[in-house]
């Protein structure tokens, strides 16, 4: 009896992975000076919200919420968010990618691999990142919309961050019809925080590491890579 064979599935972290960058702040800014310009003068009022982040008095969804109606306000429409979007996914493919997550992207697709990116980025402008990248795949932190599609600073489910990103995975999974039995799964991320992630998979691969996963990386035997800076 032999095995089934197996699915090839490639996932990626985004910022500072595929990116060279963070890019939740930069959005915040960019699309800020589309949509609000005025509310650029409300830019060092974020320190607040990071200091209280900083200090545990405030989560990661909540910190994320304030940032963005503090930038944003409270709602935005879909086109405009959309074309946003746009803009910034282009700005961000044309000087933010890292040269090796181009490269392992084109060698994964040549290995016959599906391609997914997870990311605790907000989807309303991930997904224009993705394709730009030309990805469709993607499991990402959502936002809430009013009944007319306007997008909210509210999330609408959990932050993609962390453990809860690792149960988001295994949702997409079974959403597309693929079995983790017979699958096999390559995950690269920069960041410790990805770790019930990278357990969970069949090849975890270190990309551009901070020292705590280089540490955890070293000790577990996984591969590290140097993706450049883009």
């Amino acid at each position: 009896m032999t095995d089934a064979p197996k699915t090839l599935l490639a996932i990626y972290d985004l910022d500072r992975t595929i990116t060279s960058l963070p890019t939740w702040t930069p959005f915040l800014l960019f699309a800020a000076r589309r949509l609000q310009p005025a509310r650029l003068a409300l830019a060092p009022a974020l320190l607040g919200p990071a200091a209280a982040r900083a200090l545990r008095l405030l989560d990661r969804d909540r910190l994320k919420e304030r940032m963005h109606r503090l930038m944003l306000g409270p709602a935005v429409p879909p086109q405009r968010m959309a074309e946003v979007a746009d803009a910034f996914a282009r700005w961000i493919a044309q000087h933010h990618i890292r040269p090796g997550a181009r490269a392992q992207l084109a060698a994964d697709r040549q290995e016959g691999r599906r391609i997914l990116i997870a990311s605790a980025a907000h989807r309303f402008y991930a997904a224009s990142i993705a394709a730009q990248l030309g990805i469709t795949d993607l499991v990402a932190t959502e936002a809430e919309r009013s009944a007319a599609g306007a997008i909210l600073p509210q999330l609408d489910g959990p932050n993609c961050y962390a453990a809860a990103k690792q149960v988001m995975i295994a949702a997409w999974l079974a959403r597309a019809g693929l079995d983790r039995a017979t699958t096999h799964i390559r995950f690269y991320s920069d960041h410790v925080t990805d770790r019930p992630t990278f357990d969970w998979v069949d090849e975890p691969v270190a990309v551009n590491p901070h020292r705590k996963l280089r540490d955890l990386a070293a000790a577990r035997g996984w591969p590290m890579v140097d993706w450049g800076v883009g």
